[in-house]
């Protein structure tokens, strides 16, 4: 159960630099480092600086596709240098969930990418490929592009005889270069449509990732970075640790202001450049909230239905305007959604 917290109304402050406040970045890739491969624009470069100045970097990903050796081979061929303990993926996750709950040497029928059967083996797990090796488990995490139809069938067919059904993540999306395509929640409906079944989920936002991270890399001040509301941001709320948004992956402006108090991150950022400095103070109250050179509030509030909406006045860093609107919605929101229509000042902040 996520812990008992004070509903957020506007986004954090820090007079230094954040890479200086937390002891370890817990950094979400796609959509954050990389997207579809390729780094992000200031990607590299903020968490080189960031490594320098004495913060840990750890790489947390629901994407159990790859194992971490690979995963860290890539971003090395993007100048970071990574090791594959740095890299913790919800593979690892769901195969610790899985050890907990089968003994040791079990068949555990696979579907999706060799991420999962690495993590398998690192249990003591022995990972198969058909309904008909008797397993004693099926997990299911993102195979990618060329996942064949038929594992779909293999799954379905072993969990209605009863075996237990586990899901490395359900994130319904994945950005890659070209986009925002399917990810394993897509994948994974498709199994609980045709068998009525539910899995057990390992991944972000859900407790045993949150314990997965922790354990393996010993962060006692962690941040955790990422780009989605409903998988980073609302983990790092579960695990009662702060958090970095940035917008570069899934998560646009309107989200963002319409996010309920488990979905608001503490920080928000135009990209990982973030990291290196402060961020700056939101102050004011209802009648405006003013960050940098940007004053939002909110016109005609309580009347939704008669022309109420969100105002953004001024100039300057969009971003700052952003953390504006934030404190705005978030608070007319209050431990709800705020559902005023932000288009007319996201616009004026290219969002």
């Amino acid at each position: 159960m996520p812990m008992q917290q004070e509903i957020r109304t506007r986004p954090g402050a820090s007079e230094g630099a954040l890479s200086q406040a937390y002891d370890t970045a817990l950094l979400d890739l796609d959509g954050v480092v990389y997207a579809g491969g390729e780094a992000i624009a200031h990607a590299v470069d903020s968490l080189l600086v960031a490594r320098d100045g004495g913060m840990r970097l750890a790489y947390v990903t629901n994407n159990a596709l790859r194992p971490p050796d690979v995963v860290a081979a890539h971003l090395t061929e993007l100048g970071l240098a990574a090791d594959a303990a740095e890299v913790i993926n919800s593979a690892q996750a769901v195969a610790r969930l899985i050890s907990e709950q089968v003994p040791e040497g079990s068949r555990v029928l696979v579907i999706g990418g060799e991420g999962l059967r690495v993590a398998l083996r690192e249990r003591g797990l022995v990972p198969v490929e058909s309904a008909d090796d008797d397993p004693a488990a099926v997990v299911q995490g993102y195979g990618g592009p060329e996942l064949p139809w038929g594992r779909f069938g293999e799954a379905c067919l072993a969990i209605a005889r009863g075996v237990p059904w586990f899901a490395s993540n359900t994130d319904l999306t994945i950005p890659n270069a070209r986009g925002i395509v399917p990810g394993n929640g897509a994948a994974v409906e498709v199994v609980r449509i045709a068998t009525g079944a539910e899995p057990q989920v390992a991944g972000k936002p859900l407790p045993p990732m949150h314990r997965e991270t922790i354990l393996r890399t010993g962060a006692r001040t962690p941040l955790v970075v990422g780009d989605r509301l409903d998988t980073d941001i609302e983990g790092a709320f579960n695990g009662g640790v702060d958090s970095l948004l940035v917008m570069t992956g899934v998560t646009d402006g309107a989200a963002l202001l319409a996010a309920e108090p488990r979905h608001r991150p503490t920080y928000v950022d135009a990209d990982l450049r973030g990291l290196l400095r402060g961020q700056p103070e939101v102050s004011g109250a209802d009648g405006g909230f003013v960050c940098g050179g940007w004053t939002a509030s909110v016109r005609g509030a309580g009347a939704e239905r008669s022309g109420a909406g969100l105002v953004l006045e001024g100039d300057g860093d969009p971003v700052d305007g952003l953390r504006a609107l934030c404190a705005a919605a978030w608070t007319y929101a209050g431990d709800g959604v705020c559902g005023l229509d932000p288009a007319k000042a996201l616009s004026r902040l290219g969002w």
